[in-house]
């Protein structure tokens, strides 16, 4: 095929924000339940609504989440294992209402928990002897006596008709997460955590005994203040597993017989663990006593295999995926999300005996030719006082298009959300939107990030709003220097406190030319009064303790330093969003347009934290080409409706 010559940033692209949207369905919370899957699907064509779906071993795929109901949970606003599932019966947290119902097959379904009481609930597991549900509970009755809401691992009652109350078994702390059962049902686990820490920074493992009179001979076991503790889990003859950072890397350990001392599993520079963002995360599961299948990450790359802990072998799979997540396995089988460069997010059912693998669910039908696929490179880059960082670089790529021999293409510079997050290799359609149009794009996992060990994530602390900037600005230089991008147009995005990056890059860098912020942190102090229980304190370690040194948060917060910023940049927010409130853009988008500069705002009635609505979806993707393609100056190859642009 002949290519046609067009300007970067021109080329039609069979990758339209039409096609996203249609694909765009997620997969998550993977269960197993006898001979059944379940997972969860958010669909951006109901409103962003979850659903709960189950494959039956003749390979039947339905619904479980009746319509009018969405099975996601409030409580860290992030939620996660908003469901459980034992023998059929399916147990799940319905986002309005946020009550528990049980929904047995063919049955409506039936609420558990008391209405009119602003209670969430999480991270439950069944209790099959005492028909009782062990969860993580978030209270907000009584807000303006707590001052914040309380945390507590509760007992809710299977049965509603017993009328039994709700049995608070662990209070005060003001986290927890992970209550799981032992196999005999004898002995519980459980982390907690307090303020200013997140989960990652350190948090406690906890067992007490567990029988009627609910929990005694609680004991911490593993975890502090500075070890982070991740997926504790009962192996089938008993015995607890987890995750620690203790060495410095997060790997796998194990709880003694006389429960007096932990074993390494298999040491090793690598991740066993992701930041605990939402509930329920897994990277392993067991196949008997002494067989377990896991995921471990190695410079932003993801592998499964199986660890023999009796001889402290892992031996890989040979699977074609780069990344894996929500593993669960029973016996010989494991199913887990998995994605890879030219593979979109799907779930995967293995034989872990002969290693033959089943697509489960492939939420994307769409089909794009690999010739319209740019493929991830990893790029390691010198940073400040002598670090280096990390990214995955694309390189511009459609079929029929390549850019003309006297012109370079732009780059658009990514960011992840978290900040202690990671972005990873698996096909990104929102990544391919922008290299099919002629944008190179480098998707940055900065000092801070997760996934190359604990001191490169705590090469954040204290330094938010420096060690993230001066890594994007460093890798933008670095494939400038080194790669054909045209060092004029660089345009940088980001979203939540990925767009806090992307503002501040902006407006305490030259370095970049336009910008975007979805739903970004604008106001690093409005932040701290405003956002909920669970990051209140996180940006105490991040910049500094607040209010005592208020004034370091008001010298890396965009909107105090409008002075310093002379760059386009487009805004868009979601007016529901409790994370991150609508007040922080409106703030920003007033005061770059008395300043003066381009600057546009889109906002969208029914949006949270992040969009759901395939509406939205398309027109955030469209909108910001558009506002490129006014400030950098290139043709759009479509039609797209124009985003209104002040001082332009």
């Amino acid at each position: 095929m002949t290519q046609q010559t067009a300007p970067y940033g021109s080329w039609l692209s069979p990758i339209t924000a039409d096609l996203i949207v249609a694909g765009t369905v997620s997969v998550s919370q993977i269960a197993l339940d006898g001979d059944h899957v379940y997972w969860v699907e958010g669909r951006p064509a109901e409103k962003g609504r979850n659903v709960i779906v189950r494959r039956g071993p003749n390979g039947t795929v339905e619904d479980v989440t009746p319509a009018g109901h969405n099975a996601r949970t409030r409580v860290h606003e992030y939620g996660g294992a908003s469901y459980v599932v034992s023998e059929g019966t399916v147990y799940y947290s319905n986002f309005d209402d946020q009550r528990l119902y049980s929904q047995r097959p063919s049955d409506p379904p039936k609420p558990l928990t008391p209405d009119g009481i602003d209670l969430r609930y999480a991270d439950a597991a069944v209790d099959a002897q005492g028909r009782r549900l062990i969860a993580v509970r978030e209270d907000h009755s009584d807000l303006a006596r707590t001052g914040e809401a309380v945390n507590e691992i509760v007992c809710v009652s299977i049965d509603p008709e017993l009328g039994t109350p709700e049995e608070v078994l662990v209070t005060g702390s003001d986290f927890y997460s992970n209550p799981r059962l032992s196999p005999d049902g004898s002995h519980m686990c459980w982390l907690q955590w307090n303020h200013p820490n997140m989960p990652w920074d350190g948090c406690e493992l906890w067992v007490a005994e567990f029988g009627d009179v609910g929990l005694t001979h609680a004991t911490k076991v593993a975890g502090g203040v500075d070890e982070s503790i991740f997926q504790p889990e009962w192996s089938p003859d008993g015995v607890l597993h987890f995750v620690s950072d203790r060495s410095g890397w997060c790997n796998l350990y194990r709880l003694s017989e006389n429960g007096e001392r932990t074993e390494p599993l298999w040491p090793i520079e690598a991740e066993f663990a992701t930041p605990a963002w939402v509930f329920g995360m897994r990277t392993y599961g067991f196949a008997s006593a002494d067989r377990i299948v896991c995921t471990y990450g190695e410079r932003g790359s993801w592998t499964l295999g199986s660890l023999d802990t009796a001889s402290g072998k892992l031996t890989p799979f040979d699977l074609p995926y780069t990344d894996f997540s929500s593993i669960k396995v029973d016996g010989d089988v494991a199913v887990f999300r998995a994605g890879s460069p030219t593979r979109g997010a799907e779930i995967v059912q293995l034989d872990i005996v002969t290693g033959e693998t089943t697509v489960v669910s492939r939420p994307s039908s769409i089909d794009i030719a690999e010739a319209n696929l740019s493929v991830p490179e990893a790029v390691e880059f010198p940073t400040e006082e002598g670090h280096t960082a990390h990214a995955f670089y694309y390189a511009p790529t459609n079929a029929e298009f390549h850019g003309p021999s006297d012109e370079k293409p732009p780059l658009l510079v990514k960011i992840h959300g978290g900040p202690t997050g990671a972005t990873s290799s698996t096909l990104s359609l929102g990544i391919q939107y922008w290299t099919s149009r002629g944008f190179a794009v480098a998707d940055v996992n900065y000092g801070g990030s997760t996934g190359y060990g604990t001191a490169y994530r705590r090469r954040l602390n204290d330094k938010w709003g420096i060690v993230d900037v001066d890594d994007c600005v460093n890798v933008a230089r670095y494939l400038a220097d080194r790669l054909a991008i045209d060092g004029d147009r660089l345009a940088i995005d980001g979203g939540s406190s990925g767009g806090f990056t992307a503002l501040a890059v902006l407006t305490f860098r030259d370095v970049f030319h336009v910008g975007t912020s979805y739903y970004g942190v604008t106001d690093l102090e409005a932040l701290a009064r405003d956002t909920h229980k669970f990051e209140s304190r996180y940006l105490d370690g991040l910049i500094a303790p607040y209010p005592e040194q208020a004034e370091v948060w008001r010298e890396r917060s965009p909107i105090y330093n409008v002075d310093k910023l002379d760059r386009p940049v487009i805004l868009f927010q979601g007016m529901e969003d409790k994370i991150v409130p609508p007040n922080q853009a409106e703030t920003m988008v007033a005061a770059v347009r008395e300043k003066g500069l381009p600057v546009a705002y889109v906002a969208y009635e029914g949006e949270q934290h992040g969009f759901r609505q395939a509406a939205n979806i398309k027109r955030t993707l469209e909108g910001e080409l558009y506002f490129y393609s006014r400030i950098l100056g290139f043709d759009l190859a479509e039609d797209i409706e124009p985003v209104p642009i002040d001082n332009l």
